[in-house]
């Protein structure tokens, strides 16, 4: 498995575990970092023994965002990693899932701090738990800055307009229960087991057909904006191949058999 040292990349099974690994700093963003999250994204992505991923934090944070401390300081951790940067310039923008959608489902596993490029970044995944202490919010508009990771964008899409541009507009934090109560997250649970319910939930999509699970995916995205006839047309051109897959015969044989199915992505 690959990894960098403020990434660790572990299998559960058939789900690939990212984990922001830089404790110390609540796991702010670094060039190790986002180097391991782009290359975790592309490895799951390739490897087809990988169902589903999820990615976490170390240390009881999941991610504070950039590293304003090392930015005000003249640099970031890590530049041995600029020519990755300089090889591909949109690296970052990948790896924080601005510019990249995996094709296995993300499922995000968040306790204590979620803000700023935390927040951008869970924006980019799937499904999202988290401990009922977590914090989310956008905090780049008390700093004078700009939430550049597609928040503006993406989080009126995702939450009522109204709660997007007070999160956006205030830079307040929000609890994980507001969170909860306006769409952000999907999960509250007790603290210390967000990753445990993230894995209990990709095992439920591990348990499906793969091709099945990524053609849904896809179709989701797809279609989201567009009109409703464009989208049912869309989800046909998705849909209809995926019954003329072994998979699918596997899966209704199984079910009349009553016994487990065993997909082989075909």
């Amino acid at each position: 498995m690959g990894g960098t040292e403020h990434l660790t990349v572990q299998r559960v099974g058939a789900t690939s575990v990212l984990t922001l690994n830089r404790p110390e700093a609540k796991n702010a963003l670094s060039l190790p970092m986002l180097v391991g999250l782009y290359d975790g994204w592309i490895e799951a992505d390739e490897d087809d023994a990988i169902r589903s991923i999820v990615l976490t934090g170390a240390g009881g944070a999941f991610c504070a965002g950039m590293d304003l401390k090392a930015l005000a300081g003249g640099g970031m951790a890590g530049q041995h990693y600029r020519d990755r940067l300089k090889a591909d310039p949109d690296l970052h923008w990948k790896a924080m899932l601005r510019h990249h959608r995996p094709r296995k489902p993300v499922i995000a596993a968040v306790e204590g701090y979620c803000v700023a490029g935390g927040t951008e970044i869970l924006q980019g995944t799937d499904i999202r738990v988290a401990g009922e202490s977590a914090t989310f919010g956008l905090f780049e508009v008390r700093r004078g800055l700009f939430p550049i990771g597609g928040s503006t964008v993406r989080l009126q899409r995702q939450i009522p307009r109204t709660h997007a541009l007070e999160m956006l507009l205030t830079g307040r934090p929000y609890s994980a229960p507001e969170a909860a109560a306006i769409g952000l997250i999907g999960h509250v649970v007790p603290d210390g087991t967000a990753l445990a319910e993230a894995l209990e939930i990709a095992e439920l999509i591990n348990a499906c057909g793969p091709l099945a699970v990524e053609a849904v995916k896809a179709s989701v995205y797809e279609t989201a904006e567009l009109t409703e006839t464009d989208g049912l047309a869309a989800e046909l051109t998705r849909g209809w191949p995926v019954f003329d897959t072994a998979d699918a015969k596997e899966g209704a044989r199984a079910f009349a058999e009553k016994r487990p199915p065993v997909y082989k992505r075909a």
